[in-house]
C-alpha cells in the first residue's frame, strides 16, 4: 500500500516562491513516476510537472522557466519549487505517483491536495 503526504502550500504574494513536497511511503511497491497536478475552481485538473525515476521531466507550458521539479529517489520524495508565482497559479496542487506492485501491476495514487493561494 502506497500513501502520499504533501506539504508546503500556503499564501504568497505574486512574484514570490513556494516549495511543495510529497513523500511516498511504499513498503513493498516500487515508485515509478512522481509529479504534480493542479486544479483551480471551475477547471479540470491538469499537469504541472512530472519526473520519472530516471530523471526525465515534463512541464506544463505555463510553468516552464518558473517551476522546477526534483526528486529524491532514495526517500521517494518529489519537490516542486515554484518561483515567480502568478495569481493564475493559485489552485489545489495534487501530488501523483505511479507505482508497481505485484501481482496487481502498475497503479496510480493521488495525494490529498495542498492549497496554493497567490495574492496580486
Amino acid at each position: 500500500q502506497v500513501q502520499l503526504v504533501e506539504s508546503g502550500g500556503g499564501l504568497v504574494q505574486a512574484g514570490g516562491s513556494l516549495r511543495l513536497s510529497c513523500a511516498a511511503s511504499a513498503s513493498s511497491s516500487v515508485i515509478v513516476d512522481m509529479g504534480w497536478y493542479r486544479q483551480a475552481p471551475g477547471k479540470q485538473r491538469g499537469l504541472v510537472a512530472t519526473m520519472t525515476t530516471r530523471g526525465s521531466t515534463d512541464y506544463a507550458d505555463s510553468v516552464k522557466g518558473r517551476f522546477t521539479i526534483s526528486r529524491d529517489n532514495a526517500k521517494n520524495t518529489v519537490y516542486l519549487q515554484m518561483n515567480s508565482l502568478k495569481p493564475e497559479d493559485a489552485a489545489v496542487y495534487y501530488c501523483h505517483a505511479r507505482y508497481y506492485t505485484w501481482p496487481e501491476g502498475y497503479r496510480d495514487i493521488w495525494g490529498q491536495g495542498t492549497l496554493v493561494t497567490v495574492s496580486s
